[in-house]
């Protein structure tokens, strides 16, 4: 299995995501080895984050490799002047692999043209988030027991939203059914909807959002307003606490419907929901640890055989 980058969601077929899913459930099953021993992680991000750095540098760890990297552009060269070019080339000297969040559309894509490793896509702008939705697709398969012709509602901000952008192109494979509920100002971009059109992918869409709404849902996606994508904050005061999803709105829930948010929340999901055999984003971050060891393992040329075989298992 050749070394590759994870940059695009949509640039991997459905054999590769259910492959992925694969390796991630064996990860689950036993996640400390050693199959990363003597390799370095490079985590660039440009951006904040919390359990998408830290879910990827315990994969790392787990597997016995190492990290380097920064948190914080302005402690890095960036501050001085230089390209982007020029750090990922100057990583690639140290590290197997690059982690990247960057907060410009097309970042990730452009590192991996000049870069001499792998480069994976922790985030670009309001683009892509392809680890995440690796992750969100791992959660559904578990809890659906299935990919296919499942019905999804996605609600919040699906302007800004690189999380249900990733979401959308990935289940074209499973033939789903989506309902967006957003506020205008926050409606799917257009783009995302031709592609649902040009792959007959089934959408509908919705301002309100009540337990009507969300009845035959088997996934209830939510999202977060986020705040640090608006240029106007009167626009965003404007919307920012539209959809408050409260516990006695999922009374007419389907069973196995479950609420998934890729975090952090703010007030889109009330703390009474917790409780609420529903909910699953807790369990659903849980699983961003066992879908990014896959990520490193299909990066690095490590193959679904070598990881069901390893014999580097630790306690």
């Amino acid at each position: 299995m050749k070394k590759q980058n994870f940059v695009n969601i949509d640039a991997l077929d459905k054999e590769q995501l259910l492959y992925l899913i694969k390796m991630a459930e064996e990860f689950e099953k036993h996640p400390n080895r050693e199959l990363l021993k003597g390799k370095v992680i490079a985590t660039l991000f440009y951006e904040p984050s919390t359990r998408t750095r830290l879910s990827f540098e315990t994969a790392a760890n787990r597997l016995g490799g190492k990290i380097i990297g920064f948190t914080d552009a302005k402690a890095s060269s960036m501050s001085k002047g230089e390209t982007l070019k020029d750090t990922i080339l100057m990583v690639g000297n140290y590290a197997d692999a690059i982690v990247m969040r960057h907060h410009i559309e097309g970042a990730a894509q452009y590192a991996s043209e000049v870069s001499p490793v792998p480069i994976i896509n922790a985030g670009d702008g309001a683009h892509q988030h392809p680890s995440q939705c690796l992750l969100d697709l791992y959660t559904i398969y578990q809890t659906q027991g299935t990919l296919e012709n499942l019905t999804i509602h996605l609600v919040g901000d699906l302007k800004y939203g690189r999380t249900v952008h990733s979401l959308v192109m990935a289940m074209r494979h499973f033939n789903p059914t989506f309902h967006f509920i957003s506020p205008k100002e926050l409606a799917m971009p257009e783009e995302y909807k031709n592609y649902c059109r040009e792959n007959g992918i089934k959408f509908f869409e919705h301002e309100a959002f009540t337990k009507e709404t969300i009845a035959e849902a088997d996934i209830l996606y939510m999202t977060r307003v986020q705040k640090e994508r608006f240029s106007d904050l009167m626009e965003y005061e404007r919307v920012k606490n539209v959809y408050i999803l409260r516990n006695d709105m999922l009374a007419s829930a389907r069973p196995n419907m479950k609420v998934l948010h890729p975090l952090p929340r703010v007030n889109e999901i009330a703390y009474d929901v917790d409780d609420n055999p529903h909910a699953y984003y807790i369990q659903q971050a849980r699983n961003g640890l066992f879908a990014r060891e896959a990520i490193f393992s299909f990066c690095l040329g490590i193959d679904f055989e070598q990881v069901k075989n390893d014999l580097t298992i630790l306690p």
